[in-house]
């Protein structure tokens, strides 16, 4: 599901813009409205790295643990929230973030809640955050729920760190083998087929075909990159105006070997993190459901996700919609419905988390474990051919000549 930038105005008029998620743009202009917000303006993003969370306006991810951690401190010395909120509005190191609090600060002044202060941001402070917030506000335990939301975070950061790293790696070998390759057929095989030529010497199929690979790479070289940006451009194109485009792209990715069980177990993850945290805050079912709806990453978690809203709001079970879905592991669905039974579903959900994070790291070393050996094994053959290629004639004029 994609975000949207938009600029509007907000119930009292005043200027605002951010990140809105939506699946469409009518959605996320229904979605603003809801928040209050007139959109004027909606322009269509594309992100990975922190769209689940929802940050914007170049504060980054470490920041606003930082500000989560200090935030929580300074309430849990005796500091008022409004205080707290001046406090850190001059001491972070971001001038966006830094106006942004002292935005809230204007907002907490004049008696409105912190909730309500951070929702008048969604760039920065995604639905998730404003409604464990509005939950730490009626218990009476908002630091307490700062807290959670830091480790939340950290959480979450740490695993999409990991899954990125753990797709660049091979990406960079691939990069650097196809250079390489590429340099071979540039440079050096073009030298030795002008000598071969100079020769009329009989060549072995093999090198035949390489030096016509050489002369094909010469004459369209700059095709290569130019189809590559035309196919880059066009799978992002079609993902935004496509929904049944953007479905079947997320269903192949998880169907990949190795990667597509990587990016599975950390949704997975995601999602059952995201609950788990809902739940625990007395967040209602349902509205935690289409919460998290909202955070996937992944369009068939997102179906499956709005199948388990629909199943809850007939009164039905959630096991039942996961169940159905080849992406949630029966151990998953199992838990969920023991969690369902005995009145422990935040807590189930929560050692699911727990146990896909952990598998999330495994995933990513066996990643690297597998891909560095295969990827030089792959390289060194296809530099072995190229090289001998070339040698093995060299030898035969060379025995000609003596």
């Amino acid at each position: 599901m994609p975000y949207y930038h938009y600029k509007g105005r907000n119930k009292k008029g005043r200027i605002v813009s951010g990140r809105q998620k939506g699946s469409d743009e009518k959605e996320a202009g229904e979605r603003l409205q809801a928040k209050g917000i007139t959109a004027k303006e909606l322009t269509e993003l594309e992100g990975f790295l922190y769209r689940d969370i929802s940050l914007g306006s170049g504060v980054s991810a470490k920041e606003f643990v930082l500000f989560l951690r200090q935030f929580f401190t300074l309430l849990q010395a005796g500091i008022s929230v409004v205080e707290s909120t001046n406090i850190l509005a001059q001491q972070l190191s971001g001038k966006q973030f830094r106006r942004i609090l002292s935005e809230m600060e204007s907002e907490l002044r004049t008696g409105r809640s912190f909730s309500h202060a951070a929702s008048q941001h969604p760039s920065i402070f995604s639905s998730l955050f404003v409604n464990m917030m509005k939950a730490g506000e009626a218990g009476g335990n908002l630091d307490d729920m700062l807290d959670k939301m830091a480790s939340y975070y950290e959480k979450r950061y740490e695993t999409r760190r990991k899954v990125m790293n753990a797709l660049i790696y091979p990406a960079v070998i691939g990069t650097v083998a196809a250079a390489v390759v590429l340099f071979l057929l540039l440079y050096i095989v073009p030298t030795f087929a002008g000598m071969y030529n100079s020769f009329e010497a009989d060549l072995p199929l093999i090198t035949v075909f390489v030096l016509r690979a050489g002369e094909l790479v010469q004459s369209i070289w700059w095709l290569l990159p130019a189809g590559l940006a035309a196919v880059f451009f066009l799978w992002k194109a079609l993902r935004k105006r496509n929904r049944t485009f953007l479905y079947y792209t997320d269903y192949a990715l998880l169907k990949i070997p190795v990667f597509g069980m990587l990016l599975q177990k950390a949704e997975i993850a995601r999602m059952t993190r995201t609950l788990g945290s809902l739940f625990q805050s007395s967040v209602p079912i349902i509205q935690s459901v289409a919460i998290v709806e909202g955070t996937t990453g992944n369009a068939v978690i997102t179906a499956t996700l709005k199948e388990v809203r629909g199943a809850l709001e007939r009164g039905e079970s959630m096991a039942g919609p996961l169940e159905k879905m080849w992406v949630f592991p029966p151990m998953v669905t199992q838990m969920t419905a023991v969690g369902e039974k005995t009145g422990t579903l935040d807590a189930m959900l929560d050692r699911i988390a727990d146990y896909y994070e952990a598998e999330v790291d495994a995933a990513a070393d066996q990643i690297k474990s597998l891909v560095e050996p295969i990827m030089i094994l792959i390289l060194a053959v296809v530099v072995g051919i190229i090289v001998a290629s070339i040698a093995i004639p060299m030898f035969d004029i060379f025995g000609q000549v003596q």
